[in-house]
């Protein structure tokens, strides 16, 4: 009765373990129809879903879709585009971690051969590369009758390598080649079955240029009559490093610019910060915003200097297409635009030199020159260093040089002296300086307003000595200072409060006195 009790429960269990298997298997299967009936994309159906237009985003114009097969769909068209992309994005990412994820989905099956080889060489080796390419003009070479095969000629790729050993660089290489593809579609993706490498064949059509602003010699020229910056670094009082944010009111910034243009300046200096404009996809409502603060500036007779990429700091290779998109878009909307004087390509770099590299942070800026430069030739290119001895970076790709000074006055005349030295032949503008007038629980011992006003007096002296172009900091002391930009420290957020010309409630303090010569 025993052994017949046992044999029913084994039976029983094979019974249930037989129907659960079963069930699961149709749930698995009901499960994946409702998936394919959710209109899911075919990126989603492998590994490619880290792929995205938010990682890699090279500039790319076709140049000719002409070709002796059939016509291309534009939908097609697209596919194609994006796994070329993809493509290129894969290898990359491949080559920095040495790990072949992803190649399969946009390499056939020959095609990836040489690809294993050098991962797997790279890898014994501790070599790993950090590459991107910055720009594609592809032309339609042929498309198949049955729509399977397709031939490209892709000219003027820009490749960016650093290649590593152990994590030292070894080497930093730009390059610029042309590449015939042969493009083969299987299992629903257009996979690269030959690519070629060729002698770049020049593609770029010529840019038309309107120059409302331009360097000769040691002078800035504004619409051919010489322009000496006389200006101030400008937040508004109630929103500071927040300008284009929820408190943008344009009556405000009217109002301020009136004050400026008043008090005998002609220019301002302000700051777009990376991420509030929305990275590579910047924002229409942040474009609207600053285009009104433009507007406003022209119509105050003040010329701008718009600083890109604030509270960026990234300048990894693979980031570089973002952030090319993101100045292509800004400085593309505003090419014409007559208020804009130049724009800066980032505060303070040099701040970073030491812990995302020197070369790497030069590397980066010098490309976004090119970038800026390509999208808008009529108005100038600077960079704000923190220090006149940054200053002397990257001066041959500036059109003038703008440097900060926070240091002591005994320093200036010979700092001065030195970079004047170093850099003979473009214009100088020390972009910021100027002197907290906190003197409180914080700092007892610190510097006063009327310490402040005899500081802008001895640098209104030097200027008018030396003749040097000048935007002080800032024309109002703030409430209250975000602790991302010096830190949740009291004493050094109430320092920075204090730098204005006027006074919270916008009363003038004595140093507006000496706001200009």
């Amino acid at each position: 009765m025993k052994n017949k009790m046992s044999k029913n429960i084994y039976r029983a269990g094979l019974i249930l373990t037989f129907v659960g298997l079963n069930a699961l298997v149709v749930f698995g299967l009901s499960s994946v129809l409702a998936w394919l009936n959710t209109g899911a994309e075919r990126t989603g159906m492998l590994h490619t879903e880290v792929l995205s237009k938010d990682v890699y985003l090279p500039d790319i114009e076709w140049k000719s879709l002409e070709n002796p097969g059939r016509p291309m769909e534009q939908q097609t068209l697209g596919e194609i585009q994006q796994d070329y992309l993809n493509a290129w994005y894969v290898k990359h990412v491949a080559y920095k971690t040495n790990n072949p994820y992803g190649i399969e989905d946009y390499y056939t099956d020959s095609s990836r051969v040489n690809l294993f080889k050098t991962i797997k060489f790279n890898k014994k080796n501790d070599i790993h590369l950090e590459a991107t390419t910055l720009n594609h003009y592809p032309k339609l070479e042929f498309y198949s009758a049955d729509g399977q095969l397709v031939v490209i000629t892709d000219n003027e790729v820009v490749e960016y390598q650093e290649i590593y050993e152990s994590d030292q660089k070894l080497l930093t290489h730009q390059d610029t080649s042309s590449y015939r593809v042969m493009m083969l579609l299987e299992d629903g993706f257009w996979r690269i079955r030959h690519i070629v490498k060729q002698p770049a064949k020049p593609q770029k059509d010529s840019v038309s240029t309107n120059k409302l602003a331009e360097v000769k010699g040691k002078k800035i020229y504004v619409e051919n009559k010489e322009f000496k910056v006389k200006g101030i670094n400008y937040y508004p009082k109630a929103s500071p490093w927040d300008m284009f944010g929820e408190n943008f009111n344009k009556d405000t910034i009217a109002k301020d610019f009136q004050i400026i243009r008043n008090a005998g300046l002609n220019s301002i200096r302000i700051f777009l910060q990376y991420e509030d404009f929305g990275k590579a996809e910047v924002l229409p409502q942040k474009l609207d915003k600053l285009r009104t603060v433009l507007d406003i500036a022209e119509e105050k007779d003040l010329k701008v200097v718009v600083t890109l990429f604030d509270f960026y700091g990234d300048y990894s290779v693979l980031d570089w297409t973002l952030t090319h998109r993101h100045a292509d878009q800004i400085v593309s909307a505003f090419k014409d635009h007559p208020a804009v004087l130049a724009w800066d390509l980032k505060n303070e770099p040099d701040l970073d030199f030491e812990s995302r590299g020197k070369d790497l942070v030069l590397q980066w800026l010098s490309h976004i020159a090119d970038e800026v430069r390509k999208h808008d030739p009529n108005h100038l290119i600077t960079v704000g260093w923190s220090s006149p001895e940054a200053a002397v970076n990257l001066q041959e790709e500036l059109d003038f040089v703008s440097f900060h000074f926070y240091k002591n006055l005994e320093k200036l005349a010979s700092d001065y002296k030195i970079l004047e030295d170093n850099i003979p032949n473009k214009p100088l503008v020390m972009q910021e300086f100027g002197m907290s007038s906190y003197h409180g629980l914080w700092n007892p011992f610190g510097t006063d307003e009327e310490d402040q006003a005899q500081y802008h007096k001895k640098m209104q002296d030097f200027f008018k000595k030396e003749d040097l172009a000048f935007m002080s900091w800032t024309l109002y002391d703030f409430e209250e200072v975000p602790s991302q930009v010096v830190g949740r420290l009291p004493w050094r957020k109430s320092r920075q409060r204090f730098f204005g010309f006027l006074d919270h409630r916008g009363e003038p303090k004595p140093a507006f006195n000496y706001i200009t010569n």
